[in-house]
Parts: structure tokens; C-alpha cells; sequence
């Protein structure tokens, strides 16, 4: 049963994602969100800890002290921050890498997505930023990550997703394709 539930949440959250990506015009990233979650050490976490609530790898954090299935993750998707991180040329502490725009927005659309998973009813265009809220202290982003991620939230939270999705069309990645094309690259 909890195989079920958990397979049901994942592809509830990939549509979720897809029709986000899809909003933004991110379509292959839309399309391809995710797809670790379906090798074993990732799909069998999530059955065996499944909540329904929150995400399983915190309950294999809690049993084992660490997360396989969140490190085989994290390490797989760019969009997220974790994937991010690196030491610093300069100082040789580990810091975060400045995220391309594409990946920041699909991380956006993730944390908008997870919070309608697993919040349903309760969700809020005030709930990915009161979550985000609660760890940004330990988040370790790059300050041009951080600021159009906070920026992002803040603006769902304030005007809505529709405002947001037309500032990420108009906005941020035509700003990123235009600059592609200045450089030569929009094949």
C-alpha cells in the first residue's frame, strides 16, 4: 500500500512541476523533473518511509543519521541548491555556486509544488515562502541565487502565480535567451 501512496505522490508532484515548467516555458526540464526518484534507492526509500506528509527522507535521516536517497538525489538534479556546491577557488571552503536561471526558477517551481503535495487544502501562494523562511539560514547559496529565489517567493506570495509565471517568461529567462543569442548561442 504505502508503494502505491508514495508512486501516487510522486507523480502528483511531477505534474505539478510539469505544468509549472510548462507555465514558465521551461518544457524539457518540465518533462524530465525528477526522473531519479524512480531508481531503487530512491523509490524503495520512499515506500518503506513513507508519511504522506513530508518527505521520506527525512524519516530515513531520522532512523539512519543520513539520507542515500536524498544523496543520490541531490546529486542527480540541478535544481537543487546542494547540487551547487563547491569550494572556493579563493578562500578552499565549500560555498555555493551561482545556479543558471533556468535551474533557480525550476527550483522555485519545486518548492511551489511540493508545498501544494503535501500541504493540499491548507497550501497558500504565502506557504513555499514561509517554508523557505524556516531553513534560508542554512541554506549555503550563492547571493545572485538567493536573491532571485527570495525574489520569486516574495512575489508569489504578494501578487500571485500568474504575476509570477509572466515575470519568469518576460522577465527572467528572456533575459537569459537574450543573452544566448548575443554570445552566439541559440542553437
Amino acid at each position: 500500500m504505502k508503494a502505491w501512496q508514495h508512486l501516487r505522490t510522486i507523480l502528483h508532484h511531477k505534474n505539478l512541476v510539469r505544468k509549472g515548467c510548462f507555465k514558465a516555458g521551461l518544457y524539457r526540464q518540465g518533462m524530465m523533473h525528477d526522473w531519479s526518484k524512480y531508481s531503487p534507492v530512491e523509490f524503495l526509500t520512499g515506500c518503506r518511509y513513507y508519511q504522506g506528509t513530508k518527505s521520506p527522507n527525512n524519516a530515513e535521516r531520522m532512523d539512519k543519521g543520513y539520507s542515500a536517497a536524498w544523496l543520490h538525489h541531490k546529486g542527480r538534479n540541478k535544481h537543487h541548491w546542494e547540487y551547487w556546491i563547491d569550494y572556493s577557488a579563493e578562500s578552499g571552503f565549500l560555498t555555493g555556486i551561482r545556479m543558471p536561471v533556468n535551474y533557480v526558477v525550476e527550483m522555485f517551481i519545486d518548492r511551489v509544488s511540493a508545498s501544494k503535495n503535501y500541504q493540499k487544502e491548507k497550501y497558500t501562494q504565502e506557504s513555499p515562502l514561509q517554508y523557505y523562511e524556516r531553513g534560508k539560514e542554512h541554506y549555503m547559496l550563492h547571493d545572485d541565487t538567493r536573491e532571485l529565489l527570495e525574489k520569486l517567493l516574495h512575489m508569489l506570495a504578494e501578487e500571485g502565480e500568474e504575476r509570477v509565471y509572466e515575470y519568469i517568461r518576460t522577465e527572467v529567462l528572456s533575459k537569459r535567451n537574450s543573452r544566448k543569442k548575443d554570445n552566439g548561442n541559440d542553437k
